[in-house]
């Protein structure tokens, strides 16, 4: 059994893993929640596990490290069954195998036969990842090194198309369309200014703990088309099209998912369908209104036009059909209920 630890109250979406990790209390907190919810007697067979995703991937690795010690410290004088591999950072084909493993467990797709099972999109703030389980033999064999990913689980054996791009998440996108590089804070007095914020809107962005200064270019260029052409150079040759994608069903989630809502394209709490049209459609609007002011959210423009160009990027039809869900039979719609699966049944194989 694993305890999967969710935080009761939400925390913002754009703040990094780390920001966590550095606060003992914060993973205090985490581990009451779990000595509520599992009796007593149970929790030194209950396994503690931390899996950390691409915020801190993108940090440097004695700085990531230090981190992982520290939880893995807190972990080990918990009353929890901790082995030494309890903290680690997944590595992004492992996310998207885990979050393709939870989607179709929840729809009923997983190990039935003569149903076809469904694709994953998930757009995090650091990567984006795509998954799918191959019909065609063509993607097999044609498929670039590193875009495959076998895996074993309850005696099954699976080989699918799972690709993580690192750099590529929402909020990482935002650094490079802005022309700014992960990890480098600007010069004293040096701005971004960029083709997909309001002319002339000046604000501070805080990305991986890097405060940078934005800010929109003058009035000219209508700012969609403006900032589509600068999300086209900056994805250029960065993903693949595989082929076979528009012909499978795909799930879409995190922030494809608060995307659409904050745009009323689905319901916020119930989710629901949207084409990539959609998106595209929707940047149009957005963007057209931010000529004269920013709105509430001074990036809305940039992030659906990100969007709506990377899905076409990664070889969607404008008129792909995509389901967006939050929770599924109330549970979340992402790689944790994968990752226990898949480690429960290792743990299961050591036992034998």
């Amino acid at each position: 059994m694993l305890m999967m630890l969710i935080r009761k109250k939400k925390m913002n979406s754009t703040a990094p893993l780390s920001s966590l990790l550095h606060s003992a209390q914060g993973i205090q907190e985490l581990l009451d929640v779990a000595k509520k919810e599992v009796p007593v007697e149970l929790w030194k067979f209950t396994p503690l596990v931390l899996k950390a995703t691409a915020g801190l991937r993108l940090l440097p690795g004695e700085k990531a490290q230090k981190l992982l010690d520290k939880v893995k410290e807190i972990f080990q004088a918990s009353p929890f069954f901790v082995r030494d591999d309890c903290v680690s950072i997944m590595n992004g084909t492992d996310e998207g195998v885990s979050a393709w493993i939870t989607i179709n467990f929840l729809t009923g797709n997983l190990n039935v036969p003569r149903k076809r099972s469904v694709g994953m999109l998930d757009l995090g703030g650091g990567s984006t990842q795509i998954t799918f389980l191959p019909s065609s033999k063509t993607t097999l064999q044609t498929s670039p090194a590193g875009h495959l990913a076998a895996f074993q689980m309850f005696n099954n054996t699976y080989k699918l198309y799972s690709y993580s791009y690192l750099g590529l998440g929402l909020m990482s996108a935002r650094l490079a369309i802005l022309g700014g590089v992960e990890g480098k804070p600007l010069k004293e007095g040096e701005e971004l200014i960029s083709s997909c914020l309001s002319p002339g809107f000046k604000t501070e962005w805080e990305h991986a703990e890097i405060m940078y200064r934005v800010k929109g270019q003058k009035a000219g260029e209508p700012l969609y088309e403006s900032c589509s052409n600068k999300v086209a150079k900056m994805l250029y040759k960065k993903v693949y099209k595989a082929e076979e994608v528009k012909d499978l069903d795909f799930y879409a989630f995190s922030y494809y998912y608060d995307c659409a809502a904050e745009v009323s394209l689905i319901d916020k709490e119930k989710g629901g369908s949207l084409t990539v049209s959609d998106f595209e459609t929707a940047a149009k609007h957005v963007c057209k209104t931010m000529e004269v002011s920013p709105g509430d959210n001074p990036f809305l423009c940039m992030d659906l036009t990100y969007i709506s160009v990377l899905l076409q990027e990664l070889g969607f039809p404008k008129s792909q059909v995509f389901k967006l869900a939050r929770k599924i039979d109330d549970v979340e719609t992402s790689w944790a209920l994968g990752a226990t699966f898949h480690y429960i049944d290792s743990l299961n194989r050591l036992q034998y």
